[in-house]
């Protein structure tokens, strides 16, 4: 391991939140060495971490040490837990995170209940949600969108790692299938 690589793990190390690529690149670039070689050395890391306690993962477009999965539930005891969201900071997280940029009315469109300031206020405390702009209509609303901590807390590597609608979707599976007007059959005991 060559002692850029070694200064590669070392700043991803020293860091609490994750290190972008091109920041690395940087690095490489300012020491000497071609920002193509990045992968090669985020390789040799991560395998040097296999099988310890922690190891190298991808999120919000940048690199992190965390705890290996296989051994969080061990540690709950030991480590303090976040604090968790409600259902409601929960559902606006979402709107945001699959509508952004998008506005406070907006939000409640799609959730179909009012907005209370204390969910965007904690969504807000816990930079999970920032101001993208104001939205160029009478009032000037906030436009939202979701920061760099939603995809560090969520463990997504850009939004284009959140669920397709279609993923989240539950489709009921019947034991007989409906025939084709759509009548499933209905046995002695009543329908299936």
């Amino acid at each position: 391991m060559t002692v850029l690589s070694r200064a590669i793990e070392a700043m991803i190390f020293a860091s609490q939140e994750p290190v972008g690529e091109a920041s690395l690149r940087d690095f490489l670039e300012q020491n000497g060495a071609s920002p193509e070689d990045l992968p090669q050395m985020i390789a040799e890391i991560s395998a040097r971490y296999d099988g310890h306690g922690i190891e190298l993962v991808s999120v919000a477009k940048g690199w992190q040490f965390r705890t290996c999965v296989e051994l969080a539930s061990m540690l709950t005891t030991v480590v303090e837990r976040p604090r968790r969201l409600s259902r409601a900071a929960m559902e606006a997280l979402a709107v945001v995170a699959y509508h952004q940029p998008c506005t406070r009315a907006e939000i409640e469109t799609i959730r179909g209940v009012a907005l209370n300031q204390s969910v965007l206020d904690a969504l807000l405390g816990d930079d999970l949600i920032v101001p993208r702009g104001r939205k160029e209509v009478p009032g000037r609303p906030v436009l939202w969108g979701t920061s760099g901590k939603f995809l560090s807390a969520f463990g997504l590597v850009d939004l284009n790692a959140l669920p397709r609608r279609e993923e989240l979707l539950v489709e009921p599976v019947s034991a007989e299938a409906p025939d084709e007007d759509g009548i499933a059959p209905v046995s002695e005991d009543g329908p299936t």
